[in-house]
């Protein structure tokens, strides 16, 4: 009786182990090389994927939707690893139906694509809808359609998830950015902040890299207004300072409104209108240079008549988000659960 009771217990416990072991995903990494991304600047065309797939995915033939997730500024796709807790929680609790999650390394030389095509530097937003989302589809049960792909991302990343759905509606049916950046040049991003007086004063990239700000605009610069004729930063600046005097390059300014999605609305008006869902949000406390243009890009699509979530929370740029009780599981996934088509038959 009692050797019975043991191996009842152990069978239960294995049994449990298993059970328990079966809910947690997979992260998977390859390697991809992308004709898009060749350039003579040093960038890497070979890019690191790390995709998630849910418990259950190789003990089936259940296909699934696709969220594509972007990371931010310094960046890469590792930090999937520690993101896969949280996306093994939201199916568990049921805030989604399994579904897999893409992220890809977009950390450059100058810590961050953007997301954008640049003469000099590389295709990373073709790189991103065309290249990234046809080795998915090729390697992975997906459902191949756009219903049942969303973009996302964090900050830097959550630029990106809107441009590129703004110009990629037929790919991409829906959008969440979290924290989005770059939407506009307002605080740090503007003139007449110490930001261009660095830049204006910095003659190496060693001197530039020293601020925060002065990296993100080689960033926006490398992205954006390339200048192969231009060493070492081998980019335009919209701003420059001789002294206390402001120059202010239009055409160059002209070109990052050009790639800054509170100024790509009207051009892209019809393709919003195509997308199926659109949401952003914010924390309060992440600095005006954040609220101040969420806010500007939320009421300008609010004013052409663009249907979209706008949601401004307690929090800052970083907290609040990548935590069981945070963006991610409770309002990301959820949104991304009810707008995508998880059936092939829908």
């Amino acid at each position: 009786m009692k050797k019975l009771l043991v191996l009842t217990f152990l069978f239960l416990s294995f049994t449990s182990f298993v059970l328990s072991q079966s809910k947690k995903g997979e992260v998977v990494t390859d390697t991809i090389y992308s004709k898009n991304l060749e350039n003579e600047y040093g960038e890497n065309p070979n890019r690191a994927v790390s995709v998630y797939l849910p418990p259950g995915y190789h003990e089936s033939d259940q296909s699934y939707p696709v969220i594509y997730f972007l990371h931010g500024f310094t960046g890469d796709n590792r930090m999937l690893g520690f993101m896969s807790e949280i996306l093994d929680f939201a199916i568990e609790t049921n805030k989604i139906r399994p579904f897999i999650l893409v992220v890809p390394d977009q950390k450059t030389t100058y810590e961050g694509s953007f997301y954008s095509n640049s003469e000099l530097f590389g295709n990373w937003e073709d790189f991103t809808a065309f290249d990234l989302v046809e080795y998915v589809d090729s390697n992975f049960r997906t459902i191949p359609k756009s219903e049942s792909r969303g973009i996302t991302g964090h900050s830097m990343g959550g630029y990106g998830a809107l441009k590129i759905a703004m110009h990629h509606p037929d790919i991409f049916s829906t959008v969440y950015a979290l924290s989005p950046g770059a939407l506009t040049i307002v605080r740090e991003y503007g003139p007449n902040s110490d930001t261009f007086r660095e830049v204006s004063a910095s003659s190496t990239i060693e001197e530039l890299n020293q601020t925060y700000f002065g990296k993100v605009m080689l960033a926006f610069g490398r992205a954006w207004s390339p200048n192969p004729d231009k060493a070492p930063f081998f980019c335009d600046f919209p701003f420059e300072y001789q002294g206390d005097k402001l120059i202010v390059h239009q055409d160059v300014l002209q070109k990052w409104y050009d790639n800054m999605p509170l100024h790509m609305i009207d051009e892209n008006l019809e393709n919003l209108q195509k997308l199926k869902a659109i949401k952003m949000d914010w924390g309060r406390n992440a600095g005006d240079r954040f609220t101040i243009q969420c806010e500007m890009f939320s009421q300008r699509l609010e004013n052409v008549g663009i249907k979209h979530f706008a949601e401004e929370y307690i929090g800052t740029h970083v907290n609040n988000i990548y935590t069981k009780d945070g963006r991610i599981p409770n309002q990301m996934l959820p949104f991304f659960d009810f707008y995508l088509e998880f059936d092939e038959e829908d």
